[in-house]
C-alpha cells in the first residue's frame, strides 16, 4: 500500500488555497468546497475541503512537509510574510522541524529527517 494523500479541512477555500499556493504548492483542482496540490518533489498529493463551520471546528491532524535545505526554505516563507510558532529547532527524534499554522489553524510542520525518517536509530520491523 500507499498512502495518496490527505484532506485538510478549511473555513475559507480562497484564503486557503491562497497561502498553499504562495507556500509554492501546485493547485490541481480547484472548485469553491475541495481543492487538491502536488507537492513539488516527489509527487504526494494533499487537499482541502470546505468544513461546515458550527462554531467549533478544530483538527488535531498535523501534516509534515518535508524539504532538505529546510533552513532556506523557512527564510524565503518567512521573507513572503509567513509566521512560524518555532523556527527550524533539531529535535531529540533526530528531526529538524519548523512549525506554522494554515489560516484555518491546520498545524504544519516542514521539517528534514534524512535518513532517520525511515531509519531512525530505534527502527523496529514487525507485522501480523
Amino acid at each position: 500500500m500507499n498512502l495518496n494523500q490527505i484532506t485538510l479541512p478549511v473555513r475559507d477555500m480562497d484564503e486557503a488555497t491562497a497561502f498553499y499556493r504562495q507556500m509554492g504548492f501546485l493547485q490541481i483542482v480547484d472548485t469553491p468546497h475541495y481543492a487538491r496540490f502536488e507537492c513539488p518533489d516527489g509527487g504526494s498529493t494533499f487537499s482541502l475541503s470546505l468544513a461546515e463551520d458550527d462554531g467549533e471546528f478544530k483538527n488535531g491532524a498535523v501534516i509534515y512537509f518535508e524539504h532538505e535545505k529546510l533552513d532556506e526554505l523557512v527564510d524565503s516563507l518567512v521573507a513572503k510574510g509567513f509566521v512560524f510558532e518555532q523556527m527550524p529547532t533539531d529535535m531529540r527524534y533526530l528531526w529538524r522541524e519548523a512549525i506554522l499554522y494554515d489560516p484555518s489553524g491546520n498545524k504544519i510542520k516542514l521539517y528534514w529527517a534524512g535518513k532517520n525518517r525511515l531509519n531512525p536509530p530505534w527502527r523496529v520491523e514487525r507485522n501480523a
